[in-house]
């Protein structure tokens, strides 16, 4: 009868193997999570529809330009609009560092910009929303339907804290025909 001997050698490269592959194995599975919540995702940011809905190129009543910059800051930090009226806002990045606009209620920019700590590198895709390069131009176009206040504000980590926020004030009186105020 032959015995077949195998080196030592080979049981160390075939330990070696199925520890590489089994610390592979852990690691997708660790990192599924953390690459789902800092890529593209949807339902992160609150109600929508309490602060409106998209709105559609064919129904905007007026554009609204709004620059935003490295001292943290929108310009303008008000807009007034009536209720009903859809506006195309036009986002201007003039700084170096990138930035964004997003709409939404007071409680769900300041949870949503305490995530942004934790997961820097999330990506944004919804319609209240804009990221934009520096020297870049993005768009948001909403139907604001309901009276009150919408917030804005940058939630890249740290901006919001630093104070980049604004405001859009709804008026109850039902927006009628296009309006072209300036802002």
């Amino acid at each position: 009868m032959t015995q077949i001997q195998l080196a030592p050698a080979f049981f160390v490269r075939l330990s070696f193997v199925l520890v590489l592959a089994l610390a592979l194995a852990l690691a997708t599975f660790a990192l599924v999570p953390a690459a789902q919540a800092a890529g593209q995702h949807a339902g992160g940011h609150g109600n929508p529809s309490s602060i409106g809905e998209p709105g559609r190129s064919h129904q905007v009543s007026r554009t609204v330009t709004i620059e935003m910059s490295d001292t943290m800051r929108y310009v303008p930090t008000r807009v007034d609009v009536k209720k009903g009226e859809t506006i195309r806002f036009v986002v201007k990045n003039l700084g170096q560092l990138k930035h964004e606009l997003v709409l939404g209620s007071a409680k769900d920019l300041k949870d949503h910009a305490q995530l942004m700590k934790k997961l820097p590198d999330m990506e944004h895709d919804e319609p209240n929303m804009v990221v934009v390069a520096p020297g870049k131009t993005g768009e948001v176009t909403w139907k604001f339907n309901k009276a009150g206040e919408v917030n804005f504000a940058c939630l890249q980590p740290g901006h919001f804290e630093a104070g980049m926020k604004g405001f859009v004030k709804v008026s109850g009186a039902a927006a009628t025909g296009v309006d072209h105020p300036r802002h």
